[in-house]
């Protein structure tokens, strides 16, 4: 199985944006000339991967197991190279308070939260938490589950009673829930920021896009249905606002210890500060996403891209591997 295994699939709740990620990365990859295979991740993938070991694993596994380290412990366990971060950055990212903790200390600007465990919740008496959380953060504010994306269980509450049932609909995601300070409103702008990593000087952001949903939620329906969200790539903002997002994205790319590519969810406030609110390991691949806009804008191509990631310095066999790929 020499050439490229794209992951994509799995079991997660993100498991259908996963396979649409996969399908359009190995197409984009074969009209490069590049040898492409798509696995599931099944019971039947390691005994697949250890009998025929690839070149490159790519992995767009999104949600649990995509994410949160496992994968890569097991590819790693394997001797088997793959694309992205490693498992301890993939855990660090993928828990969101703790991705915000390491953040904040980098002096990236992150909003106040509070981490809401159901059995605390439960323990402390949820009417008496509830209204410290409000005093506290202030209305409207987030919330979502502490793990996972495509914004599954996210609700923006203005009033405190609309709290329980956003709460009831993030804990369907996970048993621990972060509630935020809001950063938004009139002159707000939401903005995803793909950062590479990839030669001797490092990790640099892609431009970056402005992300501008028709009715006002960047939900599960306007990040993946074509038509119901404009994206401005680069986004329509000064200058120096740009390079405030691009130094923010670029600081917890670095921070949480991330590798070959992520990407950098910010919300923009009106003046003009970039706030931080999650990193992702395995960025989206879709039609729709963020990250091939940013490639495209740049006048880069993804297997030009995958090549030179599987080539980094330090990497075993990078040059080999890159080499068979290009054949």
């Amino acid at each position: 199985m020499s050439g490229i295994v794209v992951l994509a699939g799995g079991l997660s709740v993100e498991r259908e944006v996963s396979l649409r990620s996969g399908r359009r990365v190995a197409e984009e990859l074969r009209d490069g000339g590049l040898d492409v295979t798509v696995l599931d991740a099944d019971a039947a993938l390691l005994d697949r991967l250890a009998a025929d070991p690839p070149d490159l694993v790519v992995p767009l596994l999104h949600g649990a197991m995509g994410e949160d380290g496992a994968l890569r412990d097991v590819l790693d366990c394997l001797g088997i190279r793959y694309l992205g971060s490693g498992p301890a950055a993939c855990r660090l990212a993928y828990d969101k308070p703790a991705a915000k903790s390491i953040a904040a200390a980098a002096g990236i600007a992150v909003p106040e939260g509070i981490v809401l465990s159901q059995s605390a919740l439960r323990e402390l008496g949820a009417g008496r938490v509830l209204a410290a959380a409000v005093r506290r953060l202030g209305l409207p504010l987030v919330v979502k589950p502490a793990a996972g994306g495509s914004a599954f269980g996210v609700a923006v509450v203005d009033a405190a009673a609309e709290l329980p049932a956003a709460l009831v609909g993030a804990y369907g995601y996970g048993p621990v829930v972060l509630l935020e300070r809001f950063v938004g409103g009139d002159g707000a702008v939401e903005v995803a920021v793909p950062v590479l990593d990839q030669g001797p000087d490092g990790p640099r952001a892609l431009p970056v896009v402005e992300i501008r949903p028709q009715d006002g939620s960047y939900d599960y329906a306007a990040r993946y249905t074509a038509g119901l969200t404009e994206f401005v790539v680069p986004a329509d903002l000064p200058p120096v606002v740009l390079e405030r997002c691009a130094d923010a994205a670029v600081a917890a790319h670095r921070a949480l210890g991330l590798r070959d590519w992520s990407r950098v969810d910010l919300i923009v406030d009106p003046q003009g500060v970039p706030w931080f609110l999650e990193a992702n390991v395995a960025p989206g691949m879709t039609e729709t996403s963020t990250f091939p806009l940013a490639l495209q804008s740049a006048g880069l191509s993804l297997p030009a891209v995958i090549t030179a990631l599987a080539g980094r310095p330090g990497a075993p066999d990078g040059v080999g591997a890159a080499a068979r790929m290009g054949r």
